[in-house]
């Protein structure tokens, strides 16, 4: 698990995971109450890193275990008691596959998402370690396996945002690290980005997914989404011209280091 000012999810997470062998949480120096909240459940190993993104510190997280198979669970997430039931009769009759898919129950602004594309959200979470890696990316890197993922029949819940606030905040921090992905392979924003884009992940969403009828929380989650990705290509727009005029900036601080992305030696080892 990682964690960054979790204090509001953070005991109930880790509760819900209490059923595991080893419970590893890597934090990304929380200047909330998140690290003593955690320190009240029992056996939690806490470790802190720098934060780059999920992706290089959830495999940066993997390489600290101990245990064979690795269960990844984000700080606004919940293990239900039957996903916890089913894991554990899973781990003892033996897996037939090296990693497994969970659904999640996306929960915006305390209602439960039952369209707009989030219905169908399944991830790869349950794995053999070193079985798979996350994707070289800052933003929207799920693991990728080669081979059969089967997906467990108990779904993960997820606490996605609490308030508008907490949302357009991490919509603008999202947006400044896809752009910075974007920038380093090389993509340029123009107008058919600016504009199109955000507008078909509006109609597709809204429309195609039928977010229309999850009412007016799926009004506003349909326009968010789409108010990120313009966010993501206008700063992006943005760098391109400061190439262009010759100015200096800085790109969001990323993980260069080989071992975080191909695997290195575990506590295990």
């Amino acid at each position: 698990m990682t964690s960054f000012n979790e204090a509001v999810n953070i005991k109930e997470c880790l509760e819900s995971v209490a059923f595991a062998d080893e419970v590893l949480l890597v934090d990304s120096f929380s200047t909330d109450s998140t690290l003593d909240l955690a320190r009240q459940v029992p056996g939690v190993r806490i470790l802190q890193r720098e934060y780059f993104g999920s992706a290089a510190q959830k495999n940066w997280a993997m390489d600290q275990t101990v245990c064979p198979w690795v269960l990844i669970v984000d700080a606004d997430e919940r293990v239900t008691p039957g996903l916890a039931r089913e894991i554990r009769d899973l781990l003892v009759r033996g897996p037939e596959a090296s990693y497994y898919s969970i659904r999640r129950r996306n929960l915006f602004l305390d209602r439960l998402i039952r369209h707009s594309g989030w219905s169908t959200d399944r991830v790869v979470r349950l794995l053999r370690r070193g079985a798979a890696r996350y994707p070289r990316r800052r933003v929207h890197a799920d693991i990728q396996p080669e081979g059969a993922a089967p997906t467990l029949r108990n779904p993960l819940l997820h606490y996605t945002f609490r308030s508008l606030g907490q949302y357009l905040e991490k919509l603008h921090r999202y947006a400044e690290w896809g752009a910075a992905d974007a920038y380093r392979r090389g993509k340029r924003s123009g107008a058919l980005q600016l504009f199109f884009r955000p507008a078909w992940r509006f109609v597709r969403m809204y429309v195609f997914q039928a977010g229309f009828l999850d009412g007016r929380h799926g009004l506003v989650l349909c326009t968010l989404q789409a108010y990120g990705v313009f966010l993501k290509w206008a700063k992006l727009w943005e760098w391109r011209r400061f190439d262009q005029n010759g100015w200096r900036f800085e790109l969001p601080a990323y993980d260069e280091s080989d071992e975080t992305w191909e695997g290195a030696a575990s506590a295990a080892d």
